[in-house]
């Protein structure tokens, strides 16, 4: 195997849907990790809002339209806690979920659909993501890869011969630490609010404002960020050749995208923890993700 390119955002509400779908965000509409929506901003992966829990105000159906996994609705083994929530409904609505709760049943559940007849599993394992935002790219990290790297050899040694899987990631990771950068006063004054994520961040401009912010924008941090307005987003193809006026609206005006290992802040952005590695933005380290093969 080798390298292969995820979405952009690299960010993990974008790339599982793109999974699922075989879609780029600017068709499925799931354009990053928070999304501007018409009452606030949508935390995709909680799929709440300031006001709490939001799949009655936005039913996660409507949201993502696209087809499935081609309607093949097969198993799809991930961790229990995710069967009911929002995000789940929106990018796995019709398959059929296999709940887990460690490394051991994840495997379990892979190979009881396999010895059941299925002819195809999607598996979704989330600790490497997890343990790179707690702990950064170092020891702990390593040690959860050499984790994983043993889960997928007891999963070929039981998996029936002949078998075979593939191994991906819905995007990379860098260390940013306390690199995170406070937007200036001659940026904010000209905002309404922000919304996507911390290294793909975007800036919603007050009215009439959007001229002077992407020019407030640009000497801010083209130093350390590519600064584009939604329209250059757009025509640049980042969210794919077709962006639907759904994807579009859920869009800020301007995107503030790290280029080097930094964040950008948003006092909004309630985090139960302190994030060390991050993603989202283009850097190689965070669009380049594996595609392996193996035959069990």
């Amino acid at each position: 195997g080798g390298a292969i390119t995820t979405v952009a955002p690299s960010t993990t509400a974008a790339a599982l849907t793109s999974i699922s779908t075989g879609r780029p965000p600017g068709e499925h509409g799931v354009v990053g990790y928070r999304i501007a929506v018409s009452d606030g901003v949508l935390n995709a992966l909680r799929w709440s809002t300031g006001d709490g829990d939001a799949r009655r105000r936005h039913d996660p159906g409507a949201f993502q339209p696209c087809e499935l996994f081609g309607s093949q609705r097969p198993p799809v083994v991930t961790r229990a806690e995710f069967a009911t929530s929002g995000f789940t409904a929106a990018h796995l609505a019709g398959t059929r979920l296999v709940g887990y709760d460690d490394r051991a049943g994840l495997v379990r559940g892979v190979v009881e659909q396999f010895d059941a007849g299925e002819a195809f599993v999607y598996a979704y394992w989330d600790a490497i993501d997890r343990t790179a935002h707690e702990f950064g790219l170092a020891d702990r990290y390593d040690e959860e890869l050499a984790s994983c790297d043993r889960m997928l050899a007891d999963l070929l040694d039981r998996l029936p011969t002949g078998t075979g899987v593939l191994v991906t990631a819905d995007h990379g990771l860098v260390h940013v630490g306390d690199e995170m950068l406070e937007l200036p006063w001659s940026v904010t004054s000209l905002i309404d609010g922000q919304s996507g994520e911390a290294r793909f961040r975007w800036l919603h401009a007050r009215a009439g404002a959007m001229g002077d912010l992407a020019a407030a924008a640009h000497a801010a941090f083209d130093e350390v960020a590519w600064v584009r307005t939604a329209d250059e987003v757009i025509g640049a193809g980042w969210f794919g050749p077709v962006v639907s006026a759904a994807a579009r609206a859920r869009l800020g005006d301007v995107a503030v995208v790290a280029r080097e290992d930094v964040g950008f802040t948003d006092p909004a952005e309630a985090m139960s923890l302190k994030l060390i590695g991050r993603h989202g933005s283009l850097t190689a380290a965070e669009m380049l993700v594996p595609a392996v093969g193996a035959v069990a």
